[in-house]
């Protein structure tokens, strides 16, 4: 019986390193354990060479509520932990409107940051606020999936930043699981119906469940209004803080906005 050791009959192969993917952008995103919907679009809406889009998810309670909203607060840091520092992030989101809404962007942003020290960091509703502003509008319309306790703390978020919202609709609903459910068809006629208002000039369609990037270029030619959303505003904000200036034809006309206004 042979006394060699095994290993040494096993070929050492020679290698070169490269930058890996994500050579223009590495990407991280923090992802509600019920969402259904933001992994799908955002790849649709991320998909340029040499971007790299890497998730964590976030534990959550499928009932919405201002409560369980807050109660991720406490789960973040961990998700945060999971996007590995290692990969050297250019931006990471928080992929959660009404979540950051509850907790506070800036309460959000903190903890991100205390995870990843010095990596740029947005969530919809945040990046929402720079659209509007990229796209020059103040009066908008809102449209919601929520429960009229998530919804109208929205509205005054908004309201507090300066952003009018006299046309408010919302599909009332509390389970996420419904949410990732409404189709694209019955969103686009919402978003006709509200944004048809005299008093807005644009239509802001809040949630990251909502099935919204195939809809959007259709709403605006209808409307002749700019439509933004939390799936396509988080990924044009991502892409912006990254430094690049990629130009998606089906995402409407936000993506047509290169700088986006710095906090």
């Amino acid at each position: 019986m042979s006394s060699a050791n095994p290993s040494s009959r096993i070929q050492n192969l020679s290698f070169a390193t490269d930058g890996g993917l994500g050579t223009r952008a590495r990407i991280g995103l923090i992802v509600l354990k019920t969402d259904q919907t933001i992994e799908h679009e955002l790849a649709q809406l991320l998909r340029g060479k040499g971007v790299a889009l890497y998730h964590s998810r976030i534990p959550n309670a499928m009932e919405v509520t201002p409560d369980t909203l807050r109660q991720m607060e406490h789960d973040l840091p961990l998700a945060a932990s999971l996007l590995p520092k290692q990969f050297g992030f250019d931006a990471i989101g928080y992929a959660c409107t009404s979540g950051a809404t509850m907790i506070g962007e800036d309460r959000v942003d903190q903890i991100i940051q205390n995870v990843h020290p010095g990596t740029k960091t947005t969530n919809p509703i945040t990046a929402c606020k720079a659209a509007l502003a990229a796209l020059g509008l103040r009066q908008i319309a809102l449209v919601t999936p929520y429960a009229p306790s998530v919804t109208l703390g929205m509205q005054a978020n908004l309201q507090a930043a300066g952003f009018e919202t006299g046309a408010v609709a919302s599909f009332n609903q509390s389970d996420d699981f419904t949410v990732a459910r409404i189709s694209s068809q019955s969103i686009l006629e919402a978003v006709l119906s509200i944004g048809s208002h005299s008093d807005c000039d644009g239509v802001f369609v809040s949630c990251t469940s909502l099935r919204t990037v195939a809809m959007i270029n259709k709403a605006e030619r209808q409307l002749g209004k700019p439509v933004v959303s939390s799936n396509q505003a988080l990924a044009w904000h991502l892409m912006r803080l990254s430094g690049h200036n990629d130009t998606p034809t089906t995402a409407g006309q936000l993506f047509a906005k290169h700088v986006a206004p710095q906090d």
